[in-house]
């Protein structure tokens, strides 16, 4: 299945954009503030979530009108929508029936990465565990149904532990959710992070051990008995903090690599960035039975000469649709003639595009 036509209206600095798309790699260059993170943002809009920005709904409006926006897409026969109208939530149909937004995880696998990303080996647990869960979603489409199942049975927990309530039949009834959804979390991760470490391939962008990382009073357990159980014997001290201190949601992402065995968040800027890449590349080669639609925001300005050529030989050979945002042309001239380009800017407000040869 193979993404051939996106449509964008009112969106960010877009008022309107109707973009052709194929196989090729798309290398969309301007000035910064011109527009091209929101053409990648809007096509982040087709995955479950709020996109690469995580923005609510009503920011993503073009900004001084009432109307809302839109996004349309076609993948081959296939029509996807997402749109939110001013004060209503953001809804999705696929072939003009309203869907679920998890129902888009089935359809089409987007990764992204984007230079906010290049702080995750130093940001707080839960930038990792979202990282993780992003990847995990892309291969295995459940994911966030049982993310949904587990929080959704976290926050009632929550609830009676800030409400100083004892009954332990109503704890027991929502452990037990939180165990059987938890521990298919666990193993998915697990599985995901299987998969990514057969995928690396090294060289320029060095392979990583990768591992999930149990939270503060837990275990790497993928057991639902045994999340249930450490539970219950937390109750007292969550209680206490009035909320959930163990679990999965609390569990962590670590990295190693080289022959020195060095944690990601030791290594040098451009080794995390080197890193960073190896894993979104092997991601979406770990798909390689699946529709996969790969954005990276700026990913080009960081590296030097060799490594963005050898970055664009890695692109061209996987079975994903890749869009590139740079400042300049000169950023993907290594790519030649295996990659279209658009030129984008911006007049009193309004983004434009036009593609060009060079």
């Amino acid at each position: 299945m193979t993404l051939t036509h996106l449509s964008l209206a009112q969106f960010r600095s877009w008022s309107r954009l109707d973009l052709d798309l194929d196989g090729r790699p798309l290398a969309i260059f301007g000035p910064n503030g011109s527009g091209k993170t929101n053409i990648l943002e809007a096509l982040s809009m087709l995955a479950p979530g709020r996109g690469l920005r995580a923005a609510p709904a009503p920011e993503q409006a073009r900004q001084g009108l009432d109307a809302g926006w839109r996004i349309r897409a076609a993948l081959d026969d296939h029509t996807v929508e997402t749109a939110a109208l001013p004060g209503q939530p953001r809804s999705v149909a696929i072939d003009d029936k309203p869907v679920a937004q998890t129902a888009l995880g089935r359809l089409l696998r987007i990764l992204w990465l984007v230079p906010a990303m290049d702080r995750l080996w130093s940001d707080p647990p839960e930038a990792r565990r979202r990282f993780l869960d992003r990847v995990t979603l892309s291969l295995y489409p459940d994911h966030a149904d049982l993310a949904l199942t587990y929080e959704k049975a976290m926050r009632e927990r929550n609830r009676l532990l800030k409400d100083g309530i004892h009954d332990p039949g109503w704890y027991r009834a929502l452990e037990a959710q939180m165990g059987d959804a938890g521990a298919a979390l666990t193993r998915n991760r697990r599985g995901a992070l299987a998969a990514i470490m057969a995928a690396q391939e090294g060289g320029d962008f060095p392979a990583a051990t990768l591992a999930l990382l149990p939270g503060e009073g837990q275990a790497d357990d993928p057991d639902a008995g045994s999340i249930s159980a450490r539970l219950a014997a937390m109750r007292p001290r969550d209680m206490g903090a009035g909320r959930t201190l163990t679990g999965p949601h609390r569990a962590d992402l670590g990295a190693h690599w080289g022959p020195q065995d060095m944690p990601a968040a030791l290594s040098s800027t451009g080794e995390q960035k080197a890193l960073l890449l190896s894993l979104i590349l092997a991601n979406a080669r770990a798909l390689s039975d699946q529709p996969v639609v790969l954005l990276l925001d700026e990913v080009a300005a960081h590296l030097d000469a060799q490594r963005r050529a050898a970055l664009y030989d890695r692109i061209a050979a996987l079975p994903a649709q890749s869009l590139l945002t740079g400042t300049g042309p000169e950023l993907f001239a290594a790519f030649g003639p295996r990659a279209r380009r658009l030129s984008v800017t911006k007049t009193d407000g309004l983004s434009q595009a036009v593609e060009t040869t060079g």
